[in-house]
C-alpha cells in the first residue's frame, strides 16, 4: 500500500515509552502507526488535535480497556514527528504530558531552524 505520510521519532522519548509496553500493545501501536502512514483521511478515533496547543496532535491507541496516547506534529506536510507517549489513566489528558510534548515540539523546530541556518550547536 502506498504511503501518504512518513513517521520519524524525535530523540528517544517514543522509544522509551514503546519499549515498556507489552508485546500485544506494541502490535496495536504498530497497526495504528501503519494506518496513519497509509490512510489519506485519518479517523478522529486514531488521531486528533490537542485543544489549546497549536499544531500538536495525539495518536490514540486503545487495547482492551487501556488507552494510550502518543503526541506528534507534522513537518513538511506529510512527515509525522513522534514525541512522548503515555498510558492514559483518567478521562483528561495530564497537563504535564501535554507540556512535555509542547516543549519537545518547540525544541524540534528550533533544531530544524538551526540546521537550515547552518547552526549546528
Amino acid at each position: 500500500m502506498e504511503r501518504n505520510r512518513e513517521i520519524i521519532f524525535y530523540e528517544n522519548h517514543f522509544n522509551d515509552f514503546y519499549n515498556l509496553l507489552d508485546e500485544d500493545v506494541k502490535e496495536k501501536v504498530d497497526e495504528v502507526l501503519y494506518l496513519i502512514m497509509v490512510i489519506q483521511q485519518i479517523p478522529k478515533k486514531f488521531f486528533d488535535s490537542i485543544t489549546g496547543v497549536k499544531e500538536l496532535f495525539e495518536i490514540r491507541v486503545e487495547f482492551k480497556s487501556n488507552i494510550y496516547r502518543i503526541f506528534c506534529c507534522f513537518d513538511k506536510g506529510n512527515l509525522v514527528v513522534l514525541f512522548n507517549g503515555f498510558q492514559k489513566k483518567t478521562q483528561k489528558t495530564p497537563k504535564k504530558e501535554i507540556d512535555k510534548a509542547e516543549l519537545l515540539m518547540k525544541k524540534y523546530f528550533e533544531e530544524i531552524k538551526n540546521i537550515k541556518n547552518g547552526n549546528t550547536k
